[in-house]
């Protein structure tokens, strides 16, 4: 029987040896990549982002791109106005509750998603897997994702 000194306190390990080094090198390595793809269209990895989520639904809420993305308002807002600028968004109060900003795309930004496939095709070979292997590592890091922000998770 197992007593309490038995017990080995868990090795700490290196940075390599880091689940969560892992995850955040693997994101950094991302957006390094991205970043001579995107600069054609003149986009930054965030900025992609966000005009992935309006791709896929246009005229939602600012906090609503930022709750997809993961994003606070500080660091959203101004991302947003850089998109604004470029003409590929614009913000409007909604007419319901003048306290919710809704952003659209504009036809220079609705057209700009024909250009991103070459794109997302780079990262495909990049990546090297097959689609499956692709979507199991999605997968699995989306339930990484959700595990960190479940309720009641003491950083949650």
């Amino acid at each position: 029987m197992a007593t309490s000194d038995d017990r080995a306190e868990p090795a700490i390990g290196g940075v390599d040896d880091q689940l969560c080094f892992a995850v955040y090198a693997a994101g950094n390595a991302y957006g390094r990549f991205y970043a001579p793809l995107l600069r054609p269209l003149g986009l930054t990895y965030p900025q992609y982002l966000a005009m992935l989520v309006l791709w896929e639904r246009d005229g939602v809420p600012v906090k609503t791109i930022g709750a997809r993305l993961g994003l606070d308002s500080g660091t959203l807002t101004p991302l947003l106005k850089r998109l604004e600028a470029a003409g590929l968004v614009r913000r409007h109060r909604d007419a319901a509750d003048e306290r919710v900003v809704r952003v659209h795309l504009s036809a220079e930004g609705r057209a700009l998603r024909e250009r991103v496939g070459p794109v997302q095709q780079a990262v495909a070979r990049a990546f090297g897997g097959s689609e499956a292997e692709a979507l199991a590592l999605r997968n699995a890091l989306a339930e990484l994702r959700l595990r960190l922000d479940r309720p009641g998770h003491p950083a949650a």
